[in-house]
């Protein structure tokens, strides 16, 4: 199993995202934790990323809203090493029209092996991690030899 590191800075970039009925939860949640966010960079899908902003005085880069290629934004930046982690109020009672989206974006935050919080407790527990004020290296399975490999094996039988 080969794997590459990425060395996070103390100071991390954090993607913000909300689906609509989880805004005022995520809101309520960064005005609580602004002492901690004010320290990192924080980028975030369009609406929640701009109500973060206005709501809490928090900077807050904004992406496209998640529907419109907002998810598909922060993917690549986790993809190219740019988010550390992300934190993501999702709705799980009401099916969203992007899921497919959602469920890729999920996918690589597993693939680029960054941490994710998908509610208030997990989001409280990252934040409150001693990791979140020191550098940390990520260690990101390298699933392109793998699956170089699996093709090799398979030519090879």
């Amino acid at each position: 199993m080969d794997k590459k590191g990425l060395m996070l800075n103390k100071s991390k970039n954090i993607a913000l995202i909300a689906h609509d009925s989880m805004k005022d939860n995520i809101i309520r949640w960064a005005k609580e934790n602004k002492g901690i966010l004010e320290r990192h960079n924080l980028v975030g899908t369009g609406t929640t990323a701009r109500l973060l902003s206005e709501k809490t005085g928090l900077e807050v880069k904004g992406y496209k809203s998640g529907p419109m290629g907002g998810d598909q934004q922060i993917g690549a930046r986790i993809a190219e090493g740019a988010i550390d982690f992300m934190i993501f109020f999702w709705d799980p009672l009401e099916a969203q029209p992007h899921d497919p989206d959602v469920k890729a974006l999920l996918r690589i935050a597993v693939l680029y092996d960054i941490p994710v919080a998908n509610n208030r407790a997990s989001a409280d527990f990252i934040l409150s991690s001693p990791l979140m004020e020191m550098e940390y290296e990520r260690h990101i399975f390298d699933f392109e030899k793998e699956l170089k490999d699996r093709v090799d094996k398979f030519i090879n039988e």
